[in-house]
Parts: C-alpha cells; sequence; structure tokens
C-alpha cells in the first residue's frame, strides 16, 4: 500500500521546476517530468514485484513523506536528528500477516535522484527494495556484505540503476582521486 503524507506539499512536489542548482550536475539532461512523484498504481506493482523478488511474505505499507517528517521519525524511533532517504519499521511477529513500513523523503530522493542522474521514479524504487531488504532481515551496517550482494542482484533483476550500498561504498573511492 502506497501512501501520501498529508504534509507533503503535492503542487510543490510535482512542480516541473528544476531542482537546486548544487545538487544537479551542470550537465545533467534529465527531463523536468523526471521530478513528478510517479503514481500510485506504478508504485504499487513495483512493490508487489520487488517483494516477492525479496521473498518478503505480508504487508508492506509506504509512505511518501516530507523530510521534516522523516527527520521527525529518525529522532524518535533511531536517536539520529537528522533527515534520511528511507526508513524501515519491521512489524512485530503476530497472527497478522504484516511485513512492515516504510517511510520515503521525497525531497530527499529527488535531490538523490538528480545527482544520480535518474528519475524520481527510480530513485523511489531503489529506496524501496533497500527498505524491503531491511525488512527482509538484512542490515548493511552490521553484515559482512550480504545486504549488497542482495541489493547488487535484485537491483539488476529489477532493471534499476545503481543501489544505496553501491553508492556508499563508491564516495572513498572518488575522493581518493
Amino acid at each position: 500500500m502506497i501512501l501520501l503524507d498529508p504534509g507533503l506539499d503535492l503542487k510543490k512536489s510535482q512542480r516541473t521546476t528544476a531542482p537546486e542548482p548544487s545538487s544537479v550536475p551542470p550537465h545533467s539532461s534529465a527531463p523536468k517530468s523526471a521530478t513528478r512523484i510517479p503514481s500510485g498504481r506504478t508504485l504499487a506493482e513495483f512493490l508487489r514485484k520487488a517483494q516477492a523478488s525479496v521473498r518478503l511474505r505480508g504487508q508492506v505499507t509506504v509512505l511518501l513523506t516530507t523530510d521534516r517528517r522523516i527527520r521527525q521519525l529518525n529522532r524518535d524511533f533511531r536517536g539520529k536528528d537528522k533527515a534520511t532517504d528511507v526508513l524501515s519499521f519491521p512489524a512485530v511477529p503476530g497472527p497478522e500477516k504484516i511485513a512492515g513500513d516504510l517511510a520515503i523523503s521525497i525531497p530527499t530522493a529527488r535531490k538523490q535522484a538528480a545527482a544520480c542522474r535518474h528519475s524520481l521514479t527510480s530513485e523511489i524504487k531503489i529506496l524501496i527494495l533497500h527498505g524491503l531488504l531491511h525488512l527482509a532481515g538484512y542490515d548493511h551496517e552490521t553484515d559482512t556484505g550480504q545486504m549488497a550482494h542482495r541489493e547488487r542482484t535484485l537491483r539488476a533483476r529489477l532493471n534499476l540503476p545503481l543501489g544505496l550500498i553501491e553508492r556508499t561504498e563508491l564516495k572513498p573511492k572518488e575522493t581518493k582521486r
């Protein structure tokens, strides 16, 4: 299920003006429509496909939200007082068939999409996949590369661009040049 945070200003979010110049490479040629939030149907279809690929059973709810709201969630649940791109909230085991919830910051996803030169739709899909892997029990902060390997495999299967873990792994190499 895909939910839109009532605090997410859709007129502002759907605006087709270019992102801030500092967040877009100077030679970026992404079309203005690439910054629009995809339809709920598009995201729900991807969620079903990605969830099946991850082999995660149970209902998953995805909240598309603001930096302000995701910062509050990050602070309240993880003790980190900063905005982030995606948060995962696994469900407490019980008789209900619920896998958990994801929260995705649209403003952060938009900046990341511009920096990576792909659409907001692609970025949201990358964040959904990353969050689903967390719901399935993977944790790139504590494992020895299992989540990175699984994300890379599924990203290729789902025809997605470079994933979050790979981007993080590339940053130190880029700064050594």
